[in-house]
């Protein structure tokens, strides 16, 4: 180390300009420290442990560029213009501006789309938008009662209980987050409001003071609780009072154990929870705490991450068996699990969590709404060829247009994603322990902070076109010079990163600098310019557990096939249309393993334009394109869903030459292959099997079918591997329980039947559906005596009629001419019923 100073401090001697002189030391951190605490912003106190980083005040940064131009597009889009869309945001009769608490929409929604939209506000200075969130945080500070509580009435009995109606503070742990930001934006600007201080204590002491057999029951709040933890530590970094952490410690009993594992797997929790154990132990101590996010992390990705884009396969819950690319992930899952990496930045100080959010934040986010903001769809995947109104269930776990960009659809996506890009504009610098400032996150911004023992105010003008380009200046203004350590994150993907002061070369000469931290100390003056270029070159990454496929990267950006998407309206007439959009070229392509061989020589990189609107994330305006060889293959076709085919052992046989596709980045690609199969001439290729198809239904009817189910799984011929096999449709009579329900075939002409085979659903350990009690098979007669009375069929005495899982039922009976069958069943108490096939023979 003392070898490298001296070198860099030569350097900077032989050449450098004279306000270069003075700078004393570059230094490779592998993770920032956090042996003292900033004097300038409020970290933690004693006796929680100090951290390696703390968030800017809310309004500390300004974007720029690109940036700036996604929270403009959002603030002019959906997500700024929500209230004239959104029923859960019409503000007459709403609970959460009424003072006595009651009234419409009392649970999640508003507070979700506040934490986003107030903040996107105070970035952008956006004096109209302001007064509107103004709105929504007076009525949180008007409504808190005598007791402490605050919010919604109708929350404080949401939880049926034996015991009776117990209280949900889930909605109460994101309005927490809205009134925080909204605490630092006034505090900042010198004017702090301290009615949010106040009504935080009352608010927690009801908390310590409620009874904790009844505290944070299950579910959403008892998954969640560390984001009422983190509340909790903010308010005790700001006032001291050490019952604060009595009650810290209470969530954290009654909080779902995310230490010894992962508790649930719905993927927003995962996402949101995943990081809960780290929080703690802050106060705690515990090692296994602290480690517990990245086994979490690598738990959940192994299975359902071995994907491009930073997501992983949770179209809701994440499910055996479906970790193919074409699984999806909500747009909520994108935005809380950047929120997730930019905490766990702070609290350990790991790069590895910045590069991990610029991989979603750069890949998938912007592909999750369009270009103009005027849509969100609820599920985006690494591989997909169309985006429309079609249910894709059982592919995907609900039913509906999950991939419809629909502004007035998918509730929770629809307020939840307006944090993404304000909290990762707000985590783009932080403040470190040693009274400096560290660049964690790039994009172009301005930030206004206070370092160095004195704390002096100093700015920072951020210039770039990251992720598009390699190069990041920052200049430095100050009234007069200012010491302090400034922090450069290294990403982990970057070959060679080349430092420089004032065009003085401050590059650390052993070159292991990737997934780090480089530290500057030196006296900044005002004019000083730190630049880096990340050196990148193309890259292949290999999907093993994903039957060989591959994926290309450059950097931060993953490349998709470009499959020139077309655009289709919905409800033209409507000011807030939706949107389809549908693939003109053709998708089933792979890559030959000799073009992956000679990567370098067989793709390039082609660098664009930069788009005169400052959007980046379309096909059109893409700033870089990568072209290469891809080849046809057959065998990997739609399914019957309209999903892309589930891949298949690579590499592929190929069936076509190689011709000249242009790829694009993830982000960009609203439709897209990112993961390929590879392809070969050779004999170790693999002849895929084109996905099966479903024969023409017979039609049914019901007493019941559940909207996520449907009629036409009884005879679609798609055979189930178990009863609990969610990879094809099923019908259901979900939510009956304990009920006699029918279901019947509705032949179109008489048909002599003497033998059916019925396969039950069973979805133990998952949900409350198993075979019935009993059943029985009715037939209508044809001809004399029959008419519309339903009879039941002459079984031999040894024809059962069976309950058994994983396996046919097979009833044979007397032949009977009929034009209908019916099955009557008795459902369980307390369970539903359902089939995923019924052969009539």
């Amino acid at each position: 180390m003392l070898a490298q100073t001296i070198l860099a401090i030569a350097l900077l001697v032989a050449g450098a300009a004279p306000s270069a002189l003075s700078w004393d030391e570059v230094t490779v951190l592998d993770q920032l420290p956090a042996e003292a605490r900033n004097a300038h912003y409020p970290g933690n106190r004693a006796p929680l442990r100090p951290v390696p980083l703390t968030r800017l005040p809310v309004g500390a940064i300004t974007p720029g560029g690109w940036l700036q131009r996604q929270l403009r597009l959002q603030a002019d889009g959906f997500i700024g213009r929500l209230g004239e869309i959104s029923h859960f945001l019409r503000q007459e009769g709403n609970a959460w501006l009424a003072p006595d608490g009651e009234g419409h929409s009392n649970w999640e929604e508003l507070p979700y789309w506040l934490k986003g939209f107030g903040d996107m506000a105070y970035l952008l200075g956006d004096e109209k938008l302001i007064a509107e969130a103004r709105v929504w945080i007076e009525g949180a500070l008007g409504s808190q009662r005598g007791d402490g509580y605050f919010g919604p009435r109708a929350n404080l009995t949401a939880i049926q209980t034996d015991a009776g109606k117990k209280p949900d503070l889930w909605p109460n742990m994101v309005m927490l987050n809205a009134l925080q930001s909204y605490y630092e934006w006034t505090a900042a600007a010198g004017r702090a409001d301290e009615r949010v201080i106040a009504l935080m204590e009352r608010y927690f002491r009801w908390e310590l003071e409620y009874p904790e057999a009844d505290f944070l029951l299950p579910f959403w709040q008892q998954q969640r609780a560390a984001d009422n933890l983190a509340s909790v530590y903010w308010l005790y970094n700001r006032t001291g009072e050490a019952w604060l952490l009595e009650l810290a410690t209470k969530i954290h009993r009654r909080t779902a154990n995310w230490t010894d594992g992962v508790a649930n797997w719905h993927g927003v929790n995962i996402s949101q929870s995943f990081r809960g154990p780290a929080v703690y132990w802050q106060q705690s101590g515990d090692a296994r705490q602290r480690s517990a996010p990245y086994r979490n992390y690598d738990e959940v990705m192994r299975a359902y991450g071995q994907v491009p884009g930073g997501m992983f396969g949770a179209d809701e819950n994440c499910r055996k068996g479906f970790g193919d690319p074409r699984q999806a992930a909500e747009s909520c899952t994108m935005v809380e699990f950047m929120y997730s990496f930019e905490q766990l930045l702070a609290v350990i100080g790991d790069p590895l969590w910045a590069d991990r959010c610029e991989q979603v934040a750069f890949n998938s986010l912007p592909a999750a709404m369009t270009a103009d903001f005027r849509g969100l769809r609820y599920l985006t995947a690494p591989n997909m060829i169309s985006s429309d109104a079609r249910s894709k269930a059982p592919g995907y776990e609900n039913a509906g247009p999950m991939q419809l960009f629909d502004p007035r659809d998918h509730r929770c996506c629809q307020h939840n994603v307006a944090h993404g890009w304000p909290y990762f504009c707000e985590h783009l610098w932080m403040a470190t322990a040693d009274n400096g400032l560290a660049a964690v996150l790039y994009a172009p911004c301005e930030v206004r902070a206070r370092a160095g023992d004195d704390g002096a105010a100093v700015t920072l003008h951020v210039e770039t076109k990251y992720p598009f380009r390699d190069d990041v200046e920052v200049t430095i203004r100050a009234a007069e010079a200012v010491t302090f350590p400034l922090h450069v994150r290294i990403p982990a993907w970057a070959q060679r990163t080349v430092l420089t002061v004032n065009g003085a070369d401050a590059t650390p000469r052993d070159g292991q600098v990737a997934g780090k931290f480089v530290r500057i100390q030196r006296a900044w003056r005002d004019g000083d310019r730190l630049r880096l270029v990340f050196e990148r070159s193309l890259r292949t990454v290999d999907w093993p557990a994903n039957r060989g496929s591959v994926s290309i990267a450059w950097g931060p950006l993953e490349f998709a096939l470009d499959l020139k998407e077309r655009v289709t309206t919905v409800r033209p007439d409507d000011a807030w249309p939706a949107f389809e959009l549908h693939a003109q070229r053709a998708w089933n392509c792979g890559l030959d393993l000799n073009d992956l061989a000679h990567l370098s020589t067989k793709f390039r990189i082609v660098p664009r334009d930069w788009p005169r609107d400052d959007q980046p994330f379309t096909p059109e305006s893409t700033p870089v394109e990568l072209v290469g060889p891809v080849r046809a293959m057959a065998g990997w076709g739609e399914d019957h869903l309209g999903l892309v085919g589930l891949l298949q052992d690579c590499p592929a046989r190929a069936t076509g030459p190689a011709e000249t596709a242009r790829l694009i980045p993830m982000g960009c690609a609203r439709l897209r292959i990112a993961q390929f199969p590879t392809v070969s001439d050779g004999l170790q290729a693999h002849a895929w099997t084109p996905p099966a198809k479903p024969k023409d239904a017979i039609p049914a009817s019901a007493s019941a079918c559940w909207r996520e189910d449907t009629l036409t799984a009884l005879s679609d011929g798609l055979e189930p591997r178990d009863s609990g096999d969610f990879n094809i449709p099923r019908f259901t009579w979900w939510p009956q329980r304990g009920t006699r329900e029918w279901v019947q075939y509705d032949f179109d002409g008489p048909r002599r039947v003497a033998r059916v085979a019925v396969y039950w659903f069973d979805d133990s350990g998952r949900g409350r559906c198993r075979p019935p009690a009993s059943w029985r098979l009715l037939y209508k007669p044809i001809g004399a005596g029959g008419g519309e009375e339903w009879r039941e069929v002459r079984r031999a005495p040894e024809a059962a009629y069976g309950v058994e899982i994983n396996r046919y039922n097979e009833v044979a009976f007397e032949p009977v001419e009929t034009t209908a069958l019916r099955i009557e069943a008795q459902l369980r108490p307390d369970f539903c019923a359902g089939l995923l096939e019924w052969r009539a023979e």
